[in-house]
Order: C-alpha cells, then structure tokens, then sequence
C-alpha cells in the first residue's frame, strides 16, 4: 500500500469513527463539550500516529481508549478549578466523583443520536451545520472554515459557543419517544440538505463545487437512512442528493459553469442515478409525499431524460406547483418560473416572474435577488429583449459571492445575453 493510499485509508476510517467515538464518551460522561474536545484530540492522535504505522487492529477502541483517558484529564482539569473556586469562596466543593469506573460500549452505533443533538433546537442555524461537520462528519474546524470561507478562529468560536449553548440548554444525549423523535429529525434532515447544497453550489469563494461537503451530506444521510428505513423523506433526501450529484462532473469545464441544458450527459454517473431513481420510485407511493420526495422526483425526470429537448418540463412544472404548495419559498418559485418557461414559453415565463416578484418581492429578498434577476435575464434574451438581459446579467453578476458563477454572469453581460437558457 502506497503512503497516499494508506493515508486515505485512514482519514476514512477517522471519519466514519468519529461520532461513534463521540457518542460512546458522551453517554459515559454525558459532557458533550468536553466528549467532543477529547474525540478531536485522539482523532489528531490517531492521524499522527497512524499514517506512520499504520492501522491498529481496533481502530473504534484504540479511539475511544485513547479519547476516556483525555477526557478524564478534562474533567480532573476542571474538578482542581472547581475545588480551587470552592476553597476560594468558601464552600463544600465535594460531589460524587464523576469518574466513577463504568463500562462504555464499543458496538452501540450513535450516529443518530449525535445528528438529532447537533439539530437542538437551541442552536443557530449556521452552528447546527458547523457542530453537525465536526462531531458526526469528522471534519476538522480548518476544514469547516474552508468550506464555509470563514477564518479558522471565527469558526472555532462558533463551535465552542454552540457546545456552551447544548450545555446550558440541557440537552440530553438519548432519544425521547417516537412522537419526539418525528418531531425532531425533520431539522437534521434539513441541515444534512444544507450541507450538500453548501457543496454543490458554494455561496462564496473562488470554488463552484465543494466535493468534499457533498460527499459528506450523503455520507450521512445514508446514515439516516439505514437508522430510520420508514423514513421515506429520508428517503427522498438521499435520491436528491444522489441524482442531483450525478451531473457533478458535467457542470463546470475548465473553471467554467455548464448549464444544464448545455452539458454534455456522458458525463453524468449513471449508477448514481439509477440508485437515486430507484430510491424515489419504492417511496413515492408509500405515503403523503412530502418536499423531498417531490424534488427526487423532478431530478429523476432531469437525470433520465435522454437529451434536454426530451426533458418532459409540463411534469416538472406540475411537481414545482406541487412542491411550492407545501414549501412556498422564493427559490422554490423562481425554479416554478423556470419550469414554466420551458413547458410553456418564455413569455409566459416572464409573466409569471412578475406576477411572483409583485407578490413576493423575489427581486429583493437576499435569498433570491441574484437569482431572480439571472432567471428574468434569461428569459429576456430568449424574447430578444438583448439590451434588458444584458442589464439583468449585469446586474446578477455584482449580487453574485461564488467567483464562478460572477464571471459567468459578467461574460453573458459583456456580449448582451445571446445564449443560454435558465436551468440548472
């Protein structure tokens, strides 16, 4: 084995034993913040030591072995500071010792438990994605940093103060009722979505793609899955994933975004859209369908149209009005707008944006004023309007944070729209 190949191997390892690591110290100690500082250290441990000599025969309980002892210094750290602050004020300090001899279990698999914790409803947003990386995925604070083009220092503190935040919030490592459960793993599989559309199309930087973020999202989700395999949103989140990461490798050429109608689809992974489809196909008469499901189904009928004139867009637009029903939110409708256009015209297309944008203010939200002016350019140009679209691509083009799709953009205004059409 090459030292690439074993190196590899080992950030494969750490990362898939990562939040069993973690889950183990946690329900042992039940201090998450302090689990999750001695999980990192026995994984950069692992990292140093491993590469070098390669694998032990127990990677999980070499990790957790070696996480309990850092773990106990932590809390024998924090115990002298407390008896110090007890002395000081002059108070009983005693307690029971919290490290009491207790068997941890190497087996028990608490990837679940883990991904519902980092979705507390306590956390922000942004700190539910970061906690979610760090502690179930394996990823470094560097790595997350990266991804997210934050500095390693800011996003540290995000960490810590999302641990501080579980810790004041009481938030218990273990699984309530099934009624709570239900009531809870919508918000992981919401910040698993995130993650990979944080990968697929970054919201800044100099990258498009973040393949190591959607590999990550999926990797999890599979996660999900395999724990919940009645959870036909899961389900639906997972062909999503799959069939959308499929036309990865289509989408950018040598630095340059690819449109879909544009791409060339050889390139796109067949296995991946077969598993995708397949996927949606067994959930999607089983119940309700609920936003995921219904987006797997319009990717299927992306990923399995032979060429983009055969992409039956009237089905698309119908699943969009459908989708928009029980998630109306702007991108949503912009992606309506689009459907709309190809099935029925660009005019019509056009007609609808305003309708939208009249009712919804598309056009100024945060979310949705880049984009909602590279979909009204598009259509423009395809009625001739070229001097309008080159305004609008222009006009996108200084809203736009990823460097790959602002040049995009500007080189459409510089040669007044002419090409193109708005879908991807």
């Amino acid at each position: 084995m090459t030292v690439r190949s074993r190196d590899r191997r080992v950030e494969t390892v750490l990362r898939e034993e990562a939040p069993q690591v973690l889950g183990a110290l946690v329900r042992r100690f039940g201090r998450f913040d302090l689990a999750e500082d001695a999980t990192q250290e026995a994984l950069l441990a692992a990292h140093a030591g491993w590469s070098r000599d390669g694998l032990p025969a127990e990677p999980r309980s070499w990790l957790i072995r070696v996480g309990y002892r850092k773990l106990v210094d932590l809390l024998r750290s924090e115990e002298a500071d407390r008896r110090r602050e007890g002395e000081w004020l002059g108070t009983d300090p005693r307690r029971a010792d919290p490290l009491a001899a207790a068997p941890i279990a190497v087996a028990h698999d608490d990837s679940l438990e883990l991904l519902v914790l980092c979705a507390h409803p306590s956390l922000a947003e942004t700190s539910k994605i970061a906690l979610t990386l760090r502690a179930v995925g394996g990823l470094t604070t560097a790595e997350i940093a990266h991804a997210f083009g934050a500095s390693e220092a800011t996003m540290a503190t995000r960490i810590s103060r999302a641990k501080q935040t579980l810790r004041r919030a009481g938030a218990r490592f273990e699984l309530g009722d099934e009624r709570d459960l239900v009531e809870r793993v919508p918000a992981v599989r919401r910040i698993l979505y995130l993650i990979f559309n944080e990968g697929y199309a970054a919201s800044a930087g100099a990258e498009l793609l973040r393949v190591d973020l959607t590999a990550e999202a999926i990797r999890l989700v599979r996660i999900l899955v395999a724990a919940r395999p009645d959870d036909l949103e899961a389900q639906g989140l997972l062909a999503v994933m799959l069939l959308t990461e499929a036309r990865r490798d289509a989408r950018q050429l040598d630095d340059r975004l690819v449109l879909l109608p544009d791409q060339d689809r050889s390139l796109w992974d067949r296995d991946r859209i077969a598993e995708g489809t397949a996927l949606i196909e067994s959930a999607w008469h089983r119940a309700d369908v609920g936003p995921f499901q219904l987006q797997a189904a319009i990717a299927a009928v992306h990923a399995n149209a032979a060429t983009a004139e055969d992409t039956d867009w009237p089905q698309i637009a119908a699943l969009y009005l459908w989708l928009e029903r029980l998630e109306p939110t702007g991108p949503v409708r912009l992606s309506r707008v689009v459907a709309v256009a190809r099935a029925f015209g660009a005019r019509r297309g056009l007609a609808l944006l305003d309708e939208l944008d009249r009712e919804h203010g598309l056009s100024v939200e945060p979310l949705t004023a880049a984009r909602s002016r590279i979909v009204r350019a598009h259509l423009l140009d395809e009625l001739g309007e070229h001097e309008e679209a080159r305004l609008a691509f222009g006009a996108a083009a200084e809203l736009a944070t990823n460097e790959v799709e602002r040049r995009f953009l500007a080189e459409r205004a510089e040669r007044g729209g002419r090409g193109g059409r708005a879908a991807d």
